[in-house]
This record gives C-alpha cells, sequence and structure tokens, in this order.
C-alpha cells in the first residue's frame, strides 16, 4: 500500500509539473509569437532543433539510461555515489567533445553563422544538462524537488518574457529565456548533489560496465531526435523561418500534451526497474496494463478536441498571422495517442525488461519513414509535409513495437475500452461542437468547448463504469469526506 501511495504522489507532483510545463508556455507563447513574429520565433525554433543534435551526442542517452541504472541500486549509497560519479564524468567528457563540434559547425556553416549570437546563448543547454544530472533525482524518484524547483524558475522565466522581450529584435532575449528554467534548476540539483551522494573519489570505478547501455541509449536518442527534430531542421534549411514559425506552434502544442499524455510514464522507470530488478513480475504486468489504460483514458480525447477546434486553439496561441499552422496540428494531432502507447510499450516496459535493441530498432524505423517523407514532403508542402512525416513515424515506432511484444502486445491491447472511449466521444463532440457558431471569440471558445468537450467526456465514462475512471472517482470522493471530516 505504501507503495501504490508512493506511486500516486509521485504521479500529482510530475502532473503538477506536467501542467506547469503546459502552462507556462501558454502564458508566454501567445505574446511572444505576437512580438516576435513568425520569423524571430522560427529563428529560435531552428537553432534549437540545430542545438538539439549536438545535445544528443553530449548526452548519449544518459537522462534514460540513468534513471535506471540508479533505481537498481538506490538502496546502496556508495555504489550509487560510485555510479553516479562514473555517468558524470563520462557526460563531461562527451559535453567537452560536443561543445568542439558545435564551435566547428558555428564557424564553418553560414547559416549557422548569421545568428551566430542565438546559436551561442541556446548551446548553453549543453552544459546546463551535463550538470544537472536530472537522471538521478528522477532515479530517486525524488518528484517534490524537482517540481517545486522547476516551478520556480519557470515563474522567474514567465516575467523575465514580459519585461525584457519588447520587440522583434529580441529573439536573442527569447531564446535565451527559453532555457532559464532549465539552467536554473540544473544548477541547483549539481549543487545539491553532496545531499544524495558521496563527493569523494571512491575508487573501483567500473566505466565500461557503461559503455554497451549508454551507446544503445544514445543511438535511441539519435533516432528519436531524427523523427522530432529533424523536421524543422529541414524545414529551416529548405523554407526558411516564416515556414518553421508556422510549423513551431503545432508542434509546441503537441508537445505540450504529449507531456500531459506520458506524465505517468515519467515517474513509472525506475519503480518498472525496480520491480524488474527485484524479480516481482506480477506487478510490472500489472502496472504495464493499468498505464496503458491510462494512456488511451487520456490522450483520445485531447487529440481529438484539438483536431476539431484546432482553428481556435491556434489564433488564442499565436494570432490571425499564424492560419498555416492549423492545418500542420490537425494532422499532427493523432500522433498524441501513438506516441503515449510507444511511451509505454517502449520505455516503461522493454527498457526495464533489457529489451532496449528492440526499442531502438523500433526508433530507427520512426527515423527511417520521417526522414524519407520528409525529403519529398516539405519541399511541396512545407510544415504540412513535415506534419505528415511526423504521423507517419510515430505510426511506424508503434507498430515495430507491436511486432517486437507479439503476445504481451496482444495481452496488453486486448481488453483496452475502446468501445467506451468511443461512445463517450461521442458524446462529448455533440455537447460542444455547436459552440463556435456562438461567435464569442476564441478564448471564450475554448474555454466553453473545452469545459463541455472533456466535462461530458468523463461524466459519460463514468456512468459506462470504464475501470480506471471510475476508481479514480471514488478515490477523489473518499479524500473529499476525508478532509471534510
Amino acid at each position: 500500500m505504501k507503495q501504490e501511495t508512493s506511486i500516486r504522489f509521485n504521479y500529482a507532483m510530475n502532473m503538477i509539473y506536467t501542467v506547469s510545463g503546459m502552462v507556462f508556455p501558454l502564458l508566454i507563447y501567445p505574446y511572444a509569437a505576437r512580438t516576435l513574429g513568425e520569423n524571430g520565433i522560427g529563428a529560435v525554433s531552428f537553432a534549437n532543433s540545430i542545438v538539439s543534435f549536438f545535445g544528443i551526442f553530449a548526452q548519449l542517452g544518459i537522462p534514460t539510461y540513468g534513471i535506471k541504472a540508479c533505481a537498481e541500486v538506490r538502496g546502496d549509497k556508495e555504489e550509487l555515489s560510485r555510479v553516479v560519479q562514473e555517468i558524470l564524468l563520462i557526460n563531461l567528457i562527451t559535453c567537452g567533445i560536443t561543445y568542439g563540434a558545435f564551435f566547428g559547425a558555428l564557424a564553418v556553416y553560414p547559416k549557422f553563422r548569421q545568428e551566430k549570437e542565438l546559436f551561442l546563448v541556446m548551446s548553453s543547454v549543453l552544459f546546463f544538462n551535463t550538470i544537472g544530472v536530472d537522471w538521478l533525482y528522477k532515479g530517486l524518484e525524488k518528484y517534490r524537488y524537482i517540481t517545486c524547483c522547476t516551478l520556480f524558475f519557470k515563474a522567474v522565466g514567465l516575467c523575465a518574457v514580459f519585461l525584457l522581450v519588447r520587440s522583434s529584435e529580441d529573439y536573442v532575449i527569447y531564446g535565451g529565456i527559453t532555457i532559464l528554467a532549465l539552467a536554473g534548476s540544473n544548477t541547483l540539483n549539481f549543487w545539491n548533489l553532496r545531499k544524495h551522494i558521496y563527493l569523494r573519489p571512491l575508487g573501483g570505478y567500473h566505466f565500461r560496465r557503461h559503455f554497451r547501455m549508454i551507446s544503445v541509449f544514445m543511438a535511441m536518442s539519435v533516432a528519436t531526435t531524427i523523427y522530432t527534430n529533424m523536421d524543422s531542421a529541414m524545414l529551416g534549411i529548405m523554407r526558411g523561418s516564416g515556414e518553421n514559425g508556422y510549423y513551431d506552434v503545432a508542434v509546441k502544442t503537441k508537445n505540450i500534451l504529449v507531456s500531459v499524455v506520458v506524465s505517468l510514464g515519467n515517474v513509472l522507470l525506475p519503480r518498472m526497474s525496480f520491480y524488474i530488478s527485484s524479480h516481482r513480475e506480477k506487478e510490472f504486468q500489472r502496472m504495464g496494463k493499468r498505464a496503458l489504460r491510462f494512456i488511451l483514458v487520456l490522450s483520445i480525447p485531447l487529440s481529438m478536441y484539438f483536431l476539431l477546434f484546432a482553428g481556435a486553439a491556434v489564433r488564442l496561441l499565436a494570432g490571425e498571422g499564424f492560419a498555416p499552422s492549423v492545418r500542420t496540428m490537425q494532422v499532427m494531432m493523432p500522433a498524441l495517442v501513438f506516441i503515449g502507447m510507444t511511451n509505454v510499450m517502449g520505455i516503461q516496459m522493454m527498457v526495464p525488461l533489457g529489451r532496449e535493441r528492440q526499442v531502438l530498432r523500433s526508433e530507427i524505423a520512426g527515423a527511417a519513414v520521417n526522414l524519407v517523407l520528409n525529403c519529398f514532403l516539405i519541399p511541396r508542402f512545407g510544415c504540412l509535409g513535415a506534419a505528415i512525416g511526423t504521423l507517419a513515424a510515430e505510426i511506424a515506432v508503434f507498430l515495430v513495437q507491436v511486432f517486437f511484444l507479439g503476445n504481451t502486445a496482444a495481452a496488453l491491447l486486448k481488453k483496452l475500452p475502446c468501445g467506451k472511449i468511443t461512445a463517450a466521444l461521442l458524446l462529448g463532440m455533440a455537447a460542444s461542437l455547436w459552440v463556435p457558431a456562438l461567435g464569442l471569440g476564441d478564448m471564450m471558445t475554448v474555454i466553453l468547448s473545452g469545459g463541455l468537450f472533456f466535462g461530458v467526456y468523463g461524466m459519460s465514462l463514468l456512468l459506462l463504469k470504464e475501470e480506471l475512471v471510475t476508481e479514480l472517482w471514488k478515490q477523489a470522493v473518499i479524500r473529499i469526506r476525508k478532509q471534510r471530516k
């Protein structure tokens, strides 16, 4: 019972962290998009996508591998300290090498030199990601600390945007502010290391034990980054910053929703790894099934709502000047469902089971599909072509993972409440589709339609006695009654 309570608490903390990741961009982006315009937003998006590629080699897949490695030895402080020191030293070396390659590219490639100041500012993320050792805190399930720390620095960043970004020329400042929360929280993470591990040299280091797994996770990061960031880079090169700006609105919305959908999965990896290392297979399987059910109940309505109300959402988020983003967002939204399912099947289940190479193959398939489609579709359709490539890539990853999981995937997908979700969706659509006809303006349209759509959807699942929703409702009622007493 204690462990289940811990998972619920971790999920609650991570949900707050996730919601903050959704709320702060929603507060910042409308102002930034209108102030900087599509070219300013596009320039920051392009620089970020390029720096992300260098980040692959600086991080080596450590953000995911580190969680697994720390979770497996978290009961032994000395061994945990040794593992953290080994991984951190490897990471610092690769970060230094990556900076050398980055400065070389900055000196050679003319398009990078044109925005040299912006690229230098955005590249600071490589250093802060390295010293932040976020993977240690997640491996130890320190979600209260992670959430509080990030909320504080995001609030600082929010104020900084409104105070410092005043014209279209301030896009470099905006780029720096976008990584302010990361820089602040990661610096604090590094300072607080002494509370969780020994900082003195311990000896008996075994660096080689990490190389095989790090190489697999790095390859996974390469493949994932290709089909999540390659489209932005290719758009910037093939079609310019303006098209990148249109695409960025759809991508920002999708990424916010993805962070909500996978919020449960983010807290499951250390616990799932712990279950496998403790030979508790039944608990592992039970949690995997519940996670997948949760993903579908949440991701399908989010995807459908933003597909139906993409026009109002884009105008509210970025303004009338970003009309090309509407169809791009509509094409991209179904990817939300596939990302959620592959997060559970791949990262939360296959990785703890030691099947990382199969996850890698699925991501390579997605990267290949995305790269090929981008080459053909971006020159002709611009941001819409990039969105098609992204959706196709996520579907490819899902299909390959289902193939590798075989009977396990069949068991996971067999008893999912697809019929109840479909019925609840139809009722939610019926309750909300008439709202735009009222002509209330984009903000009121989104608020009213969203309230009706998700409210009716949730109530319908409750009336249909969907297992997970019913359980969550009962727990909420019990807590309310306890608080009143």
